[in-house]
């Protein structure tokens, strides 16, 4: 890869429009110059592409081409017409994309973002990406942390009256984050009904039996996919997660002994919301090192 020099920060993202599986149309921003060595990052389930706070103009200051996408069912991506938001169909929507983003990209996925990437290159038969971070995810995950997030989300099934009721809500979820000021941010997780309530922006099915993922019973694929894994890795953990424990991380580590360790202090499991500015950082000095050995 090139070592281009680090530059301003690119406040203003380039739409992008990507393909995969059977077509489905999958929406992205990407920041920074298209000649860079991409990164693709993929958010968690019940997310979209603005989960990743400054992350990705922060990677294109320092040289990458870094587009943040909308998993299917998700923001402004496509829903699926059979309701299909299986683990294996967001693998095969990754394998799908990443050859449409020219070299070989960074794999960058939190939660269900990190499965798919995890599973999509320790079952290729050539490898897809030129490096991995594993966001708060690992093949041995809490089932009490696990219960929690799908509580969560499948709260105010009815919606919200209005931002600051959805903010409240988010505040009771992680008591540890601040409550934001300014609502914009969260204004893009949420989409208007013709009833005039607020919903999250993602399709109901993806809760529902027979449609969405089952990441806790994906261990074992996992495990094996880990096993795999030959391209520079790097898990990041957030100290205070309820998901991934400290066993769980080793656990990954012992699977992936090449694999480098990152645990963000004042995280929970949405490690790049709760503290942006050092999983930035923790992302941007893995990448320079393997820039610098490629």
């Amino acid at each position: 890869m090139s070592s281009p020099a680090a530059g301003p920060v690119a406040l203003e993202a380039t739409p992008l429009r990507l393909v995969g599986r059977d077509g489905i149309a999958l929406a992205a921003d990407a920041y920074g110059d298209p000649s860079h060595p991409p990164v693709l990052l993929l958010h968690g389930g019940g997310q979209t592409r603005f989960a990743w706070g400054g992350t990705a103009a922060q990677l294109a200051a320092h040289g990458w081409y870094a587009v943040s996408m909308d998993l299917r069912g998700h923001g402004e991506s496509d829903w699926d017409d059979a309701g299909d938001y299986s683990v294996s169909a967001y693998v095969a929507d990754l394998c799908a994309v990443a050859p449409q983003l020219g070299a070989k990209p960074v794999f960058v996925g939190a939660s269900l973002g990190g499965i798919a990437s995890l599973i999509a290159e320790g079952e290729a038969e050539t490898s897809l990406c030129a490096a991995l971070v594993l966001v708060d995810i690992a093949p041995k995950i809490e089932g009490s942390g696990a219960l929690r997030i799908i509580e969560f989300m499948q709260g105010n099934a009815d919606g919200f009256a209005s931002l600051e009721e959805a903010a409240d809500a988010v505040a009771a979820y992680l008591p540890h984050r601040e409550r934001p000021s300014d609502l914009s941010g969260l204004a893009k997780n949420l989409r208007a009904l013709p009833d005039g309530r607020l919903r999250w922006h993602w399709d109901p099915r993806f809760l529902m039996p027979g449609h969405g993922p089952h990441p806790g019973q994906q261990g074992d694929r996992l495990r094996a996919a880990a096993r795999r894994l030959r391209v520079p890795t790097l898990l990041v953990r957030g100290r205070l997660s309820d998901l991934l424990s400290e066993e769980g991380a080793r656990d990954f580590l012992e699977l992936v002994p090449h694999a480098r360790f990152a645990d963000v202090s004042d995280a929970g499991h949405m490690v790049a919301g709760d503290r942006n500015d050092r999983f930035s950082a923790a992302v941007i000095e893995f990448l320079s090192e393997v820039r610098s050995h490629s």
